[in-house]
């Protein structure tokens, strides 16, 4: 059954990867003034170059450039957005847990005070040097935040009034912003576009319910909506662009926010919303069992997320192929994929693993791949 049809790969992965220590280095070093944004720049550049060619030799055909030169997955992008502004000091706290406790992170809050529009692609220029140190057979992806991700946090609280006097004016504005953006990145040669999402994994747990229901919203019809906005977002995309999403209950230093499987959201989900691929966790049991994939129609490619980013343990490769078996009980496995369930480093600080366990983990992804599928 070999894999013809491009991305998502057999084997393939979600994005993000351990940045370097000298890349750390490099970044204390700009913050206190010791190097300027060109310097900083060289070493990103000679850093993305090393994980590409790390990408290459484990086998894996897909190539990020690990999100090397992000602090985290979607605030960069967010932030870049016309009509966004950073507000520090007013963000929600967001509750991680893992296996010894609890962590709590606050990131900096936004507010929509102006139109929102995407001139210029964000992250062109990062895109366009990927491109250039991709070799042959890898497929360079862009991984960028989803719009519900703009959205989920503050809702319609972030969203100033006297800009968008209501919240379809505000996703109207939105989705043609990103609209701007998918062309924007196509036109420079990008063939693969990941959206990333924490919204509609979130949904799948009752407790995220409540708590947006405890603020006035309508959490039982909210993952409707931002299936909708993708969609529109992604309306009339260029051909030749295959479009994936990654759903995540959370990945902050090896923890997670949300717990459920994914049958809250799964007809919805997999039947209306517009995209070529969906990556998924299914990395232990908080994620719930496979039976929600027999909503996936045909066509529609499904990345078994089966290898976990958030504990060093390395799977066993049989128990990995009996999942596979377990999975296909409910979409043929000609639909199938193979991934870690999470990227590694959603954030700055990365998850509690070695760069060699990493390794580890993306060599077994491409060795069960090629064993299953050929």
């Amino acid at each position: 059954m070999p894999d013809l049809s491009g991305p998502p790969f057999r084997a393939d992965h979600v994005g993000s990867l351990l940045r370097p220590q000298g890349l750390h280095d490099a970044r204390a070093r700009h913050a206190a003034g010791e190097l300027d944004d060109a310097e900083l720049r060289g070493i990103e550049d000679q850093a993305i170059a090393d994980v590409v060619q790390l990408q290459a030799d484990v086998g894996l055909q897909t190539a990020t450039d690990g999100e090397f030169r992000r602090a985290t997955w979607h605030m960069d992008f967010i932030y870049a957005i016309d009509g966004i502004s950073k507000v520090a000091g007013e963000g929600r706290a967001v509750h991680f847990k893992n296996a010894d406790g609890s962590i709590d992170w606050a990131p900096a809050g936004l507010h929509v005070d102006g139109p929102l529009s995407i001139d210029e692609p964000i992250f062109g220029a990062d895109f366009t040097y990927l491109q250039s140190v991709v070799g042959p057979g890898q497929t360079a992806k862009l991984t960028i935040p989803s719009p519900s991700m703009v959205h989920y946090r503050g809702g319609a609280a972030a969203i100033d009034p006297a800009v968008y006097p209501d919240e379809d004016a505000f996703w109207a504005a939105l989705s043609a912003a990103y609209r701007q953006q998918v062309q924007g990145i196509a036109a420079l040669g990008c063939r693969y576009l990941q959206l990333d999402d924490t919204s509609l994994a979130y949904l799948n747990d009752p407790a995220q319910r409540a708590e947006l229901d405890s603020q006035g919203r309508d959490a039982a019809h909210q993952h409707e909506r931002y299936i909708r906005q993708m969609n529109a977002a992604l309306a009339d995309r260029p051909d030749g662009l295959t479009v994936t999403t990654h759903l995540c209950r959370g990945n902050f230093r090896s923890s997670w926010v949300a717990e459920g499987g994914y049958d809250f959201v799964a007809e919805a989900l997999f039947g209306d919303l517009d995209v070529d691929g969906f990556f998924l966790e299914f990395d232990d049991e908080r994620s719930g069992t496979f039976e929600p994939l027999r909503f996936v129609p045909p066509g529609k490619r499904v990345v078994l997320g089966l290898v976990t980013t958030k504990r060093p343990d390395l799977e066993s490769k049989d128990d990995l192929k009996r999942r596979i078996d377990e999975a296909a009980r409910y979409v043929p496995l000609e639909q199938l994929a193979l991934s870690p369930q999470c990227g590694f480093s959603s954030t700055v600080e990365g998850n509690a693993l070695t760069r060699d366990q990493q390794i580890a983990k993306l060599a077994l992804v491409v060795e069960t791949a090629q064993e299953v599928w050929g």
